[in-house]
């Protein structure tokens, strides 16, 4: 194997299958590495990614899904059309975090959230409808994407048949950001960016004049007449985030969670039997296929990290798919474990001030995903003719395809 700051690459077909022997090595050998490839600090220990996130006046999360600082000048000539600069709570610090911050936490209260239990249900049962005759089906493409697409459609208040071109967008800018496609298609990448920034600021005009009980009217400025302590250009990039991150992370948490249940027969059958076992199973699905790889951030000064000093204003990625299988934090981390008391420390939805707003959410999609699935497809498995296929995005770990069937 080639030095491991060469061979580190998310995008290499070995990784995306299976990184995880890779990380065990860069965290025994090189835990934290200088990459040329993509110019950035790689962080691979859970206490560094933790330090990391606690200290945000050394690590700044502006440009937090951003894998290099400047993009290509061909898509940068394209983005002259766009705000300046993306402004959005994941890629905030303090004090405009704790602004921004408290604005989500009135739009995804406790009281809302559960109260789209009944809701979620409906959504899960009418999207299994539309299979359950087949016997088997593309779980991510029938199911994963549209239930938490639908849901954060319904939440932003934008209609569910706008959730397909959304979702293409959505597409876009995790492609764009990510910076390793072909320039081409990060240029064509970056119209579709541009065309979501306009449909959401044209939403949030349409809401000055007609609000609704909808998360996009608590979004308006006060500026327009809202209520929120926001510019017009947070506004339009929270909301853009909003549903990327609405849907991506529990995408990858069906996704992910299928597969790695139905691939330990042993622990499949115990969900099955006692589905009271269901949200300690979801946490432990997240650390051990976390949805999001890690993020980005900006080191503000020289800082020493695990024996190398990271220099000011380089870059940074933490990454969370190998801290989630630290063998200093978790026992037999590489093993599945549905009852391991500890799950709930991964770090998938990340710590400190940037701990995921929409956690709540996103488990509550899962564990009634994952009940109706059980409960509507017996004998479910995973399809032998059709081999499933990974995204193939830097920072996000999930499927593409996720070939299933079932008895009918």
């Amino acid at each position: 194997m080639n030095d491991i700051a060469t061979h580190f690459n998310p995008m290499a077909p070995d990784q995306l299958h299976d990184p995880y022997p890779l990380y065990a090595r860069m965290r025994r050998e090189r835990p934290v590495f200088y990459s040329p490839m993509f110019d950035l600090w790689v962080v691979t220990r859970y206490a560094d990614i933790s330090e990391v996130e606690k200290d945000t006046a050394r690590f700044s999360s502006v440009g937090a899904l951003d894998a290099r600082a400047e993009p290509h000048p061909e898509v940068r000539a394209v983005l002259a059309q766009a705000y300046p600069r993306f402004l959005s709570l994941v890629q905030s610090d303090p004090p405009d975090h704790a602004r921004v911050r408290a604005v989500f936490g009135r739009a995804l209260s406790a009281q809302r959230i559960a109260a789209m239990e009944p809701t979620i249900r409906e959504t899960a049962d009418a999207l299994i409808d539309g299979f359950v005759r087949d016997g088997k089906t593309d779980l991510i493409q029938r199911f994963a994407y549209a239930l938490p697409g639908f849901i954060i459609c319904d939440l932003l208040g934008v209609p569910r048949s706008d959730m397909e071109q959304l979702k293409r967008w959505s597409d876009d800018k995790t492609l764009l950001m990510s910076a390793t496609a072909p320039i081409e298609q990060q240029v064509q990448s970056a119209h579709g960016f541009i065309a979501m920034e306009r449909y959401f600021r044209e939403q949030l005009h349409e809401r000055r004049h007609h609000p609704r009980e909808d998360l996009l009217t608590l979004l308006v400025p006060q500026s327009m007449g809202g209520t929120a302590p926001l510019s017009e250009q947070e506004a339009v990039c929270n909301a853009m985030d909003l549903f990327a991150a609405g849907h991506e992370t529990t995408t990858g948490l069906i996704g992910n969670g299928l597969w790695l249940l139905l691939n330990t027969p042993e622990q499949w059958k115990a969900v099955r039997e006692d589905p009271s076992l269901l949200p300690n199973a979801l946490e432990e699905v997240l650390r051990m296929e976390s949805p999001i790889r890690g993020f980005f951030r900006t080191v503000m000064a020289d800082t020493p990290l695990s024996g190398v000093t990271l220099p000011k204003g380089s870059r940074a990625f933490i990454l969370y798919a190998s801290g989630n299988r630290d063998e200093t934090q978790f026992t037999e981390p590489d093993r599945f474990d549905i009852r391991r008391a500890d799950a709930k420390k991964h770090l998938a939805f990340g710590k400190g001030i940037h701990f995921c707003v929409g956690a709540p959410l996103a488990k509550l999609e899962g564990r009634i995903a994952f009940e109706q699935l059980l409960r509507r497809l017996p004998g479910l498995r995973l399809r032998t003719d059709e081999a499933p296929v990974f995204r193939p995005y830097f920072m996000l770990r999930g499927f593409e395809h996720l070939p299933i069937a079932w008895d009918v």
